[in-house]
């Protein structure tokens, strides 16, 4: 259940502060969510999946994840 996306590990990446913790994270993404509008839904999708995953593992696994932002795997797929 805990296999992120490259989408979430990247939005994760953006609102994680420094070595914020897991809470942390998933209180930064529900803010962020509050903002969104409901035209918004890939969005909206790609949060709520998120915030279930972060929701559903322990901090320690949390502790474990690697993130870092991938843009560069993301900018070869638009030279192709």
């Amino acid at each position: 259940m805990n296999n992120f996306t490259f989408e979430e590990i990247n939005l994760m990446c953006i609102y994680n502060s420094g070595d914020g913790t897991r809470q942390e994270l998933i209180e930064a993404l529900t803010e962020m969510r509050g903002y969104l509008g409901a035209d918004e839904t890939e969005l909206l999708e790609l949060t709520d999946s998120a915030l279930k995953k972060l929701s559903a593992m322990t901090d320690e696994a949390f502790a474990e994840l690697e993130l870092y932002p991938d843009f560069d795997s993301e900018d070869n797929a638009y030279d192709e």
